[in-house]
């Protein structure tokens, strides 16, 4: 089933074209209008989003961008958030492994966080990337993680998602208990919140349950109600799916005619709006019931369809595989451009840092030479002064990376540690200081005090004693 119903509930209804390209359009114009770099990395991934259901390779390149400067900035709903669209670009052009690296990353930033909507809507993702790799078992773990994250949360605007993703899951390994019972849950979700187009696209995957369960009528309804409220939400895609599932259970019961009619409604809707993937299911249904009924001329239009479109679709796929390698190319390149701003930065900082621990012992030079001068002792204290407050302060900014990478980020443990630095470093500042100063102004208290005695001894000796 839900192919693409599973991408709508992983990234949301995706609007018209047409109004896409105008988000996108507007967004860019902002972009560069943008002076801040936190603005400038909402506008981006902003971009992207409107940009990947149509141009998935530019919409992959500005989030890796916005992820950049996210990243130097230290902006992490940033990182998290470009992180996510990079990985709908890759899901857009089916690249499900490149698509589930950025998703494990997005998750790994949101598992640090603190938003528990955006944790279950990426561990969502994650679950559904597995189940269109066939691989059940990690799908179904991922979104049962999802699944608790809402209920303990509370998430209502997931409920209906998480639901149905589960319910395409156990629908696809033939579990029909378990399909129905999370499907049947996603619908009393979809009737909760009035959405039509949720309770179409519900109504559709508990329609296929029904028909593999061999409880045709129930089915039936089934199927006939969720076009009617696709037809009204407008949701051709699904509207395609539900009429195909009408006309192989028609053909199951044996009604040549009403299966004929719904599947080729479903091909020209499908033929229509471009969606060759339905179109050549379609026709593969028509192909069959053609050929039931020895209709060999029909049967043959039907199988040649059949052949152009499974054709074009492995063209397509091929086109976009090189896309892909195209587009890895260029992350690539841009990943080494990145890595080089960078290491500039790391050197400019070390060269500061140098520039620093060089600059401590000249001032500190320069202090003693001028306690050899005369200046006034204030002067010399001053200086003495400075000169320690920038040692102890240049060896806090040298822990200071350290701390934090040994405490990995945490708050309470770089506060403790640094509450133990200060316990140290301040009194040895104190007796430091204290000594310094009492060593740089000692020579000028004892040449101001000889200057005195000598002063007060002329001063006693008569006029005539005086020799000058």
């Amino acid at each position: 089933m839900i192919r693409i119903i599973g991408i709508l509930i992983l990234l949301g209804c995706i609007p018209a074209a047409n109004a896409q390209k105008f988000r996108a359009d507007s967004a860019a114009q902002k972009l560069s209008n943008e002076k801040s770099d936190t603005a400038r990395v909402i506008n981006m991934w902003k971009t992207a989003s409107y940009l990947y259901s149509y141009a998935p390779d530019s919409s992959i390149r500005i989030a890796q961008r916005a992820f950049f400067l996210a990243e130097r900035i230290k902006y992490k709903e940033g990182e998290s958030r470009s992180l996510g669209q990079m990985a709908n670009g890759f899901l857009s052009l089916g690249n499900y492994p490149q698509a589930l690296k950025y998703y494990l990353q997005k998750l790994q930033i949101e598992e640090a966080g603190s938003n528990p909507y955006n944790l279950a809507s990426v561990t969502m993702n994650i679950g559904i990337v597995y189940v269109y790799r066939e691989e059940y078992a990690k799908a179904l773990y991922y979104l049962h993680r999802s699944d608790s994250i809402i209920k303990l949360n509370a998430l209502s605007d997931l409920q209906f998602n998480i639901n149905l993703n589960l319910g395409d899951l156990f629908h696809r390994q033939n579990n029909t208990d378990s399909a129905y019972y999370y499907f049947n849950r996603s619908l009393a979700f979809a009737y909760k919140l009035q959405d039509e187009d949720f309770i179409g696209t519900a109504l559709t995957g508990l329609g296929h349950v029904y028909v593999k369960q061999m409880r045709y009528p129930a089915a039936l309804s089934c199927y006939t109600q969720a076009l009617d409220y696709l037809k009204k939400a407008n949701n051709e895609d699904c509207i395609c799916e539900a009429a195909l599932g009408l006309a192989k259970l028609y053909e199951a019961n044996d009604n040549k005619d009403s299966a004929v009619y719904f599947a080729r409604y479903s091909f020209e809707l499908a033929l229509k709006d471009g969606f060759q993937s339905r179109q050549l299911d379609a026709a593969t249904v028509l192909t069959a019931l053609f050929k039931k009924s020895n209709d060999k001329d029909s049967a043959l239009v039907y199988l040649e369809a059949e052949k152009l479109l499974g054709d074009s679709i492995n063209s397509k796929e091929q086109i976009r595989a090189s896309e892909t390698i195209s587009i890895n190319e260029q992350i690539r390149q841009e990943e080494i451009a990145e890595n080089y701003r960078r290491r500039a930065d790391e050197r400019r900082q070390q060269l500061q840092l140098l520039l620093i621990g060089l600059f401590i012992p000249i001032l500190f030079l320069i202090t003693v030479l001028l306690s050899r001068i005369k200046l006034p002792a204030k002067i010399i204290r001053f200086l003495g002064v400075i000169s320690l407050l920038i040692l102890f302060e240049y060896l806090t900014l040298l822990l200071h990376p350290r701390v934090v990478e040994f405490t990995h980020h945490t708050p309470f443990y770089e506060l403790l540690i640094f509450v133990g630095i200060a316990a140290l470093l301040i009194p040895a500042h104190h007796r430091i200081e204290h000594w310094l100063l009492k060593k740089l102004t000692i020579r000028k208290g004892t040449d101001a005090i000889t200057i005195q005695k000598q002063k007060l001894i002329i001063k006693k000796l008569p006029a005539k004693g005086r020799k000058f």
